[in-house]
């Protein structure tokens, strides 16, 4: 890894929860069963939950809904500040003609300096979203993935 990314990222470690759990842990060598005294692994015995029923149950698990309520919480507030940022930006262009057209630095006009800065609140609130994600939803969708995972092995399809 060093070779590629350097060696800050070699000393980078990914906080994953189930980093280190060996495969055995979930109950085979492929992970899918119970060994068996001749090496070939069973199937677990679930209850007769359907892959459908189980989705359902998580959906309406107060986990699912917490996460869904923080991806909100960001998005919705982010994105209508967004669009109305564009759309100012898109309507004094086409009716405030002399303000747009102020010079500010040399060449550089008001309309230059507001198009550069909807690219730049762009990358920032591709950062802000990323940073938002990895810090208050990331863990608990994790947790949520890995627990569906668990509920659906051996369910119906």
């Amino acid at each position: 890894m060093e070779k590629e990314a350097g060696p800050v990222a070699a000393a980078t470690r990914l906080d994953d929860p189930w980093d280190g759990v060996p495969a055995t842990a979930w109950g085979g060598p492929d992970g899918t069963g119970a060994v068996v005294p001749d090496g070939r692994s069973r199937p677990v015995e679930q209850p007769g939950h359907s892959a459908a029923e189980v989705y359902l149950e998580v959906q309406n698990s107060p986990a699912f809904r917490e996460v869904r309520r923080r991806y909100r919480r960001f998005v919705v507030p982010a994105s209508v500040a967004f669009l109305l940022w564009y759309l100012a930006y898109v309507i004094a262009a086409t009716t405030a003609h002399d303000l747009m057209a102020r010079p500010v630095v040399g060449v550089l006009n008001v309309a230059m300096v507001a198009g550069l800065g909807q690219f730049l609140t762009t990358f920032l609130l591709t950062w802000a979203y990323a940073r938002h994600a990895r810090l208050h939803r990331d863990r608990a969708a994790l947790e949520l993935r890995w627990e569906t995972q668990e509920m659906t092995r051996g369910a119906s399809r």
